[in-house]
């Protein structure tokens, strides 16, 4: 397949960028690796200190985001003798969950969940939770490696008592990396695509836009001449919520092959 004869993409992705490339090869194309995903490093200090606080704290609601968050809180509390107190902890509150990997985690400790978000987007989640009342309730919300204005403001509305736990720092990435993809993106027009594979990728060329002052451009640029794919909703969900109106996504299998194979066969149809 030659189907993209001609284009050149941005991976954004620092994970299996060697197959996307020469699956990107075989249809023709070119693509050039800058990623924006950064480091995640886990705080295990804080982990335990997140862990004691909601054993001793009175908790409502827990609301999951991703299963390796579920899957460290899991593995320390083990480490630290108050597993079974831990999941005893979770299953006498209320528990809103996002994504088939959270969902799984939770289930493989047998902790039950109210509610779920079934396309595991936020959007959905807080749909979701929107029936319900939040005054003076304590919510607690794990999420990956940095804070969710979305979820934030959701619950400050609801007049929710919000604590947000976030096992993990993100470091950004590297600004030579940044400087030259927005530079290539803004100034150059380098691109026809650029593949995201993250949401944190997203957050993060965005971030490094918006402290250069490049945030409307970056915009123009996918509007007008650069296709903004995602491997998924939950990464597409992350560009729309950026200000980008149009991305193209594989609608069932999130997977890195089926997004660049998605993508091809969506140049085509516009041809």
């Amino acid at each position: 397949m030659t189907l993209l004869t001609n284009y050149h993409l941005a991976l954004t992705a620092s994970r299996k960028t060697d197959e996307m490339q020469e699956l990107i090869r075989k249809q023709g194309g070119t693509s050039s690796v800058r990623s924006m995903q950064g480091t995640v490093i886990e705080d295990k200090t804080i982990v335990k200190a997140m862990i004691r606080n909601g054993l001793n704290d009175d908790v409502d609601w827990f609301v999951f985001t991703t299963g390796i968050g579920i899957h460290t809180f899991m593995r320390h509390a083990e480490e630290m003798g108050v597993k079974k107190a831990f999941v005893q902890k979770l299953n006498n509150a209320r528990i809103a969950v996002r994504g088939y990997k959270a969902i799984a985690a939770l289930k493989k400790e047998g902790v039950s969940y109210e509610v779920t978000s079934e396309d595991g987007t936020t959007k959905d989640l807080l749909t979701k939770l929107s029936v319900f009342s939040f005054q003076k309730k304590h919510v607690v919300v794990q999420l990956y490696g940095i804070p969710s204005p979305e979820i934030e403001h959701f619950f400050s509305d609801k007049q929710a008592t919000l604590t947000t736990w976030l096992p993990y720092h993100h470091l950004p990435p590297e600004e030579s990396v940044a400087d030259k993809l927005l530079h290539e993106l803004v100034i150059n027009k380098k691109y026809q695509a650029v593949c995201f594979t993250s949401a944190l990728q997203v957050k993060a060329l965005f971030s490094c836009a918006e402290d250069r002052g490049l945030v409307e451009e970056v915009i123009a640029s996918f509007d007008e001449d650069v296709i903004a794919t995602a491997v998924g909703k939950v990464t597409a969900e992350a560009l729309y919520e950026s200000g980008v109106t149009k991305v193209v996504y594989p609608p069932a299998k999130e997977r890195m092959g089926a997004m660049i194979i998605h993508l091809g066969k969506y140049i085509a149809s516009t041809r």
